[in-house]
């Protein structure tokens, strides 16, 4: 049986990988172990994207410091979770949870058009599961890039925007990239990754759709400040039972995702071969493999307001806890530039 260590939520024998600072000191490259210790990087390295850069030759040297444990005064609970990576180029999965896509399909008022005259939402269900199902045989990832900008630690509080009615969570399993990559097959891709990483994905959903555009998504509203909550820490692939993960998330105390991630349309491999097609990865690049069910919508639209407190975790991977707060402004409203305000559909 697996045990994790309640100091840190990693299992024994593995290590986490982030960036910390203590008492509002410069922020730091740390080694987490699973007791709580943690050792300092500085000396070798200037800061955790450094540590991707050469990844194999990295991960050997963190074994060694692991397996070693000199001691440090520095405790987990003690230090500030930044950040883990500050600045990696970002990459989001979309429908990617079969029984989220399938949900959202049988849902979705934009989907109506589809369901068989008299189809009960059980029929629609099971019909549209077997879509998801050809679409995992014969289509491909849906992905979009994002803004480091909007990266926040796993236990800051996250502002609530003006802009936006509906601001809603996604707790997802993120990958770190560990070496350049172009054109690579699905079967060569497990390669790249590094390690592994617990995001939590948030976006204003009444704001992704436009009409007033041919292309109808606007995806700058996942993007605002402290909407992409990431860590504490990142933990080594070879250090993780993949097919045990599970995504949890809370809200106020209630659970709203619980799901494991076995239920991927598309595997973080497929996904990372996709966008090697398209784009040239580099180390120390976040890919979040997107939202297993359990969203607001789901939860008869119950959306995040000032107040409520997220509690996120990814089996092995440390947890999360956020509190949701009013954006300080300066007194300016919603309607105070020159743009026409959006209301939800």
């Amino acid at each position: 049986m697996t045990t994790f260590n309640p100091a840190t939520g990693l299992v024994s024998g593995s290590f986490g990988i982030g960036t910390y600072s203590h008492i509002g000191n410069k922020a730091f490259p740390g080694l987490v172990l699973p007791d709580g210790a943690v050792i300092d990087l500085s000396s070798r390295y200037y800061d955790t994207h450094a540590i991707f850069d050469d990844w194999d030759r990295a991960f050997d040297t963190l074994v060694d410091l692991a397996a070693k444990d000199e001691g440090s005064d520095l405790r987990f609970a003690d230090l500030t979770a930044l950040p883990c990576v500050s600045h990696p180029n970002m990459l989001f999965t979309g429908s990617n949870y079969r029984q989220h896509v399938a949900e959202m399909m049988t849902h979705n008022k934009f989907n109506q058009h589809a369901r068989l005259a008299g189809e009960s939402d059980a029929d629609f269900f099971q019909r549209n599961l077997a879509e998801v199902d050809r679409r995992a045989r014969e289509g491909m990832p849906f992905i979009w890039t994002g803004l480091h900008s909007a990266l926040c630690g796993a236990n800051d509080d996250v502002p609530l925007p003006l802009i936006g009615k509906h601001p809603d969570w996604e707790m997802e399993l993120g990958v770190i990239v560990g070496k350049t990559g172009r054109y690579v097959k699905p079967e060569d891709a497990g390669d790249l990754i590094a390690g592994y990483v617990a995001i939590n994905d948030l976006g204003t959903v009444d704001e992704f759709r436009r009409t007033d555009v041919r292309f109808q998504f606007d995806w700058m509203s996942k993007h605002q400040p402290n909407f992409k909550v990431l860590g504490p820490f990142i933990v080594p692939k070879q250090f993780i039972d993949f097919e045990a993960l599970r995504i949890e998330l809370k809200v106020s105390g209630q659970v709203m995702q619980d799901w494991p991630v076995s239920d991927m349309i598309f595997t973080p491999e497929q996904i990372l071969s996709y966008a090697s097609e398209r784009i040239r990865l580099v180390p120390g690049d976040l890919l979040s493999t997107g939202s297993p069910p359990g969203n607001g919508a789901f939860h008869g639209n119950r959306w995040l307001r000032p107040g409520d407190v997220m509690e996120g975790s990814v089996t092995g991977l440390g947890q999360q806890r956020n509190r949701i707060i009013a954006e300080e402004t300066g007194g300016r409203d919603w309607n105070w530039g020159p743009f026409p305000v959006t209301e939800p559909a």
